[in-house]
């Protein structure tokens, strides 16, 4: 049983003492572990910044869940996720009191009750009463009265006909009714309006992409896999990289070549901004390849396998040891330290390629991190931006001239692209700044040049921005 169908009286067979029946009326709450499930994660997520897509699968293993089950969590919580700033707003008007005035552990019920309402198939009357059900059995009687108020109120109207009361009108402010409608914050849409160039029918594009479920994308390590390997267990082919293929259903984890370490999940785009960085033509060596911020090893792993067919050699690095010890699972030959690309632990000039793939806010993995969206803040652009601007001078500094860097964010935002790349090369100097479409030849839509930008509404990827500079002499 999934939950969506639950019957409401389905736990008075077991209630009362032995020997009575429970009085009309009263009925044992029923206890439905998706939904429950579903609520752990997002207690976790703002209780403890629990990371949804990492947390949920050690949930649903624990808890047993599988198939619909799994399916039916998976999708309330992330749902749940994406959708509430958009929910808060139709709660605010169903409630006596705003959101930042009810009890977090209450606000969350509440929460996954309007996702059920809104945006799932689930019956009316069984989303009202399982989340009654729900915030009686993890908040309290008086909590589940609230909520039974609450989405009563919110029952009376479809999604669309909330969004014309709730949502700012778009003559009046296109920002607001954009950030409402499609429940990003307003910083957040603000940017990505600006980094589409301001086209509002696009903004609006990006920001529905952003709420769609994102498709399962595979890659088979060169040399240790193959793209025909991951087809014959149900994959098919990718649309741009020659190492990828989609899944359109199932756990990657029952694919013989992931289970034994020989592919891997890895976005396209996240592929497609490594391989470009191999493309590039050198004069002179091309024995040595650095990648500076390289965990949890995604990059690494491909650059690794290919540096070991054209007998290279890649160095790769990280900060945290953690995330270091990632990279070292992910690779076979490359060489793993721990060290801050900051203040370089390799001598400067000693690569002929480098790939820094900077910390960033990570506006571009939306779809997969749902919650990321209300756990930044805007404060940390300026803050990321400077640590940005040393990691790339950084790299340029460790590539030997005519030597190549890619300088990769997984945000579009243009505080954390071309505004760090221009700048660097401004200050720095010695850095020619190359044309990144002309070694993405099978990708198109990727902007104006000289560099790339990959987008879900255009490519089905994440918002992965590529930079090429080759350092001059």
């Amino acid at each position: 049983m999934t939950g969506d169908d639950a019957a409401p009286g389905r736990g008075a067979a077991r209630g009362g003492r032995r020997g009575q029946s429970r009085p009309a009326g009263k009925r044992r709450p029923v206890r439905d572990e998706p939904r429950n499930t579903a609520y752990d994660l997002l207690r976790a997520v703002d209780e403890r910044d629990a990371y949804a897509n990492l947390l949920m699968p050690t949930l649903l293993r624990e808890r047993g869940l599988a198939g619909r089950d799994a399916a039916l969590a998976t999708e309330l919580a992330y749902g749940t996720l994406r959708g509430l700033g958009t929910y808060d707003e139709i709660i605010a008007v169903c409630s006596d009191r705003p959101p930042e005035r009810i009890d977090p552990p209450l606000l969350d019920a509440i929460r996954l009750g309007v996702h059920q309402l809104l945006r799932t198939r689930v019956p009316s009357h069984a989303a009202v009463s399982a989340t009654v059900d729900l915030a009686r059995l993890r908040v309290g009687v008086g909590a589940s009265k609230f909520a039974n108020a609450v989405l009563r109120k919110v029952a009376t109207r479809d999604y669309d006909r909330w969004l014309a009361i709730v949502a700012p009108d778009p003559a009046q402010d296109l920002i607001g009714h954009l950030a409402v409608a499609h429940s990003h914050p307003r910083w957040i849409t603000s940017a990505l309006r600006d980094a589409v160039g301001g086209d509002p029918e696009e903004t609006a594009a990006l920001l529905a992409a952003d709420n769609e479920r994102p498709g399962v994308t595979l890659i088979a390590w060169p040399g240790r896999s193959t793209v025909g390997e991951l087809v014959e267990a149900g994959a098919v082919p990718a649309r741009y990289s020659p190492y990828a293929a989609y899944l359109p259903e199932g756990d990657p984890g029952a694919v013989p070549a992931v289970a034994e370490g020989r592919a891997a999940v890895q976005d396209e785009a996240s592929q497609l901004v490594a391989l470009a960085l191999t493309r590039v033509p050198l004069e002179g060596d091309d024995r040595l390849w650095l990648d500076m911020c390289a965990g949890p090893g995604g990059k690494a792993g491909l650059l690794d396998a290919l540096a070991l067919q054209e007998d290279r050699h890649l160095l790769a690095s990280d900060q945290r040891f953690h995330r270091a010890r990632l990279v070292w699972r992910a690779t076979r030959t490359a060489g793993v330290i721990t060290a801050d690309g900051t203040t370089p632990a390799w001598r400067a000039g000693a690569f002929d390629r480098v790939l820094v793939d900077a910390p960033c806010t990570g506006l571009g993995a939306l779809r997969r991190r749902p919650e990321a969206r209300w756990r930044r803040d805007p404060a940390s652009v300026p803050e990321l931006g400077d640590l940005q601007r040393r990691l790339l001078g950084s790299a340029l500094s460790s590539a030997r001239p005519g030597g190549v860097v890619a300088y990769v964010t997984c945000s579009p935002h243009l505080a954390e692209t071309r505004a760090v790349v221009e700048d660097v090369v401004r200050r720095r100097g010695g850095a020619e700044v190359l044309d990144a479409r002309a070694f993405l030849d099978e990708v198109d839509g990727l902007g104006e040049g000289p560099y790339a930008q990959f987008w879900p509404h255009r490519h089905g990827t994440d918002a992965m921005f590529l930079a090429l500079l080759r350092r001059t002499p």
